[in-house]
């Protein structure tokens, strides 16, 4: 099983990214897919996620900027990226579960299959 993440760049504040991943080795469309960032010495937070019935959730800082989608026939969940920030700026990380109560969407530890990884850098 594994996840394929793509989409990563540099770019400048206020520019635009597309983060792709693509499921290979088993169907995730019975679960809920993620995304989660993480900056060096600090620990992965959660970013969004997309349940099985396509309701989506978003930390504080990302809302009205970032959207989560999912093409279940294609087993992607894909995270567009609009008004970056420096602060955005990270290696993403696509995870995958497949069940878990909505209470912990959230939680990376309920995670179970987790992508490679995307540098994202915002430049200001």
């Amino acid at each position: 099983v594994q996840l394929q993440a793509s989409g990563g760049g540099m770019v400048q504040a206020g520019g635009s990214l597309r983060l792709s991943c693509v499921g290979s080795g088993r169907t995730f469309s019975t679960g809920d897919m993620a995304w989660f960032r993480q900056v060096p010495g600090e620990e992965r937070e959660f970013v969004a996620s997309i349940r099985r019935d396509y309701n989506t959730y978003y930390t504080d800082s990302v809302k009205g900027r970032f959207t989560i989608s999912r093409d279940k026939s294609k087993n992607m969940v894909s995270l567009q990226m609009h008004s970056l920030k420096s602060e955005d700026t990270a290696v993403y990380f696509c995870a995958a579960r497949t069940s878990g109560i909505l209470s912990t969407v959230r939680d990376r530890n309920q995670y179970t299959y987790w992508g490679q990884g995307t540098l994202v850098t915002v430049s200001s």
